[in-house]
This record gives structure tokens, sequence and C-alpha cells, in this order.
């Protein structure tokens, strides 16, 4: 008996960081995501095997199926069983019928893009476990890895979404829209070649002064309505400028386009974590040849990137 399941990746357009605070986001689902399958043994034990995008083995690992049956997650030997276990011991929980004593479970995972890219690499493996387990996968999110949940959105979901936090953080408000303007052919996404741990941008967000954070918020989600309709390129600009100057005022930070690309004739905005994975730029595929110099080769067009 095989199971498969699929859960797309993800980008965040609108909304970095403020989104952890009730405000609108707009997030895309990726073309590329991530596959999980179980076949069911008669071993008694979890063995595990992540391919990356290129089909090589990234992580292995085995552990007996009772030891999730404990009081406690169990213990790996690296920090990937541990984050691992945690997850199938809290999906467990939520689920009790979900995984059986005496039975063996042979699980594969295959990306679609590469583990380094910050598309969703933790956020498709939660909802494919919850998949699998038929469980909310918000509240599998949230005892686990933590995080927003807007990747969890766009991971089943095949369109442009609206996202937004409520008090009940297992029930946040996700409303399909559209988001394909007709100046889609001059938006780029650009890798920076370093990858942005999540928990430790929270954790930095976290950190920052918060006094003019209800302003910031009421902002932005006049911005995320007004970027979802733009119907011209340089509106488009003007508004993603806007959110850049509200996010660096509230990380007490520059914005990347400060940082690396002072000099570039269009509008470069960070998507997600500051400092790391993809941003958003626009411009000509000529113009794209400013990054390749800069020695940043990952340039993917909006289409392409975008389900």
């Amino acid at each position: 008996m095989k199971q498969t399941f699929y859960s797309n990746g993800k980008l965040l357009l609108t909304g970095e960081y403020v989104v952890l605070d009730g405000a609108k986001a707009l997030a895309v689902p990726t073309k590329k995501g991530q596959s999980l399958s179980v076949t069911q043994n008669q071993s008694g034990f979890l063995s595990w095997k992540s391919f990356d995008c290129h089909n090589q083995t990234w992580y292995t690992t085995t552990i007996k199926i009772a030891t999730f049956f404990n009081i406690t997650p169990p213990k790996g030997n690296s920090k990937f069983d541990t984050t691992l276990f945690k997850i199938l011991w809290e999906a467990l929980q939520a689920n009790p019928s979900f995984l059986k004593k005496d039975i063996g479970y042979a699980i594969e995972t295959h990306l679609d893009f590469e583990r380094l890219w910050g598309l969703g690499t933790s956020s498709t493996l939660i909802n494919n476990i919850a998949q699998w387990a038929n469980i909310n996968p918000f509240e599998l999110l949230h005892k686990s890895f933590g995080g927003s949940g807007y990747d969890i959105a766009c991971a089943s979901i095949n369109t442009p979404v609206f996202y937004q936090r409520t008090k009940d953080i297992y029930k946040p408000n996700i409303t399909s829209t559209i988001f394909n303007p007709p100046f889609k052919a001059s938006l780029f996404f650009i890798y920076l070649e370093e990858k942005k741990d999540s928990k430790d941008a929270i954790k930095n967000y976290r950190s920052q002064s918060k006094e003019n954070l209800a302003s910031i918020i009421s902002k932005i989600n006049t911005i995320t309505e007004q970027i979802a309709i733009s119907q011209d390129l340089e509106q488009f600009k003007d508004l993603i400028i806007t959110h850049e100057n509200l996010i660096a005022q509230l990380l007490n930070t520059t914005t990347v386009k400060q940082d690396r690309f002072p000099d570039y004739s269009g509008v470069v905005k960070s998507l997600g974590g500051w400092g790391g994975d993809f941003v958003l730029v626009t411009g000509t595929k000529k113009d794209m040849s400013y990054f390749s110099h800069k020695g940043y080769h990952t340039i993917i067009p909006f289409t392409e990137m975008v389900l």
C-alpha cells in the first residue's frame, strides 16, 4: 500500500514579518514543491529518505515506531532527526491512529526546487505530513516549527492568496485571489545565494520596538490590496518602495536595494526573511545582466516561478 502527497512551494510578496502580528499578506504558490510517499511494511520501523531536486539523497534516518508512543518526542542523532521526530510525534498526538506500533513505514520525500532556496522545504514537509495524518496543518506547524502559516496556505491552494492570522491561530483567514499583472514580464525572482533561517529572522523581528506597529500594519494592509490589483508597473514600483521603507523602519535597518544594489535602475523587494533567499525585482531580461555580473545567477522570470 503506497500513499503519495504533494505540497506547493511558496513566496511571500507582501507583509513579511508583520504577517506574524495580523497584517494582511499576499502570497503565491510556486510551480515547484515537494512530494512525500508512504509505503507500509511489517518492519516496525520508520525508514526515511529525502531526495533533492537532483535526485540525490541528502537525508536518511531510521527509528522504531514504538518510540513515538512515549510521552515525549524521541530524540535523534542530528538536528534533522530531532525536528522530524518532533513533527511526527505531534502529528500522532493530534491523531492517535496516525501511526501503528506493529506497522513499518518507508518514507521518501522529493524536492522539485533547490533545498537552500527558501521556497518551503519545511512547510511542504509539514503540510504533507498533515495530509498523511489527516490533521490540521496549521496546528501541526504551530506545535512543531512555528511561523505565521502563510506557507501552509500556499502548500495546498493553487492560486495566490490573501493571508491573515486570527485570534485562533489554527484557523487563519485565507482568501484566494488573482495576481496576474499585465507587466508580469517585467518581474523576476533572484536568489541572493544565502539561505535565511526563518526562526532567526523572526527572533530578530520580535526584538525590535513595536512603537508604530499598528500604523505600519494598517499601511501594509492597504499596500497589499493595491499591489494585488495593480495594472500599472510604475504604480506597482511605488507601492513596493513604500512597503520596503515601512518594513525597514520597523526592523531598524536598510533595504536590500540600499545594501546590495544601490545603483540598479529598477525596484528590488525582499521576500520573507530580509537578507537572504529570493528578492523580487523589476526590469527587462536585458537588465538582469546587472545581477549576473554581481554573481547572482539564479534569475527566474515570474511566469516560470509562480503557479
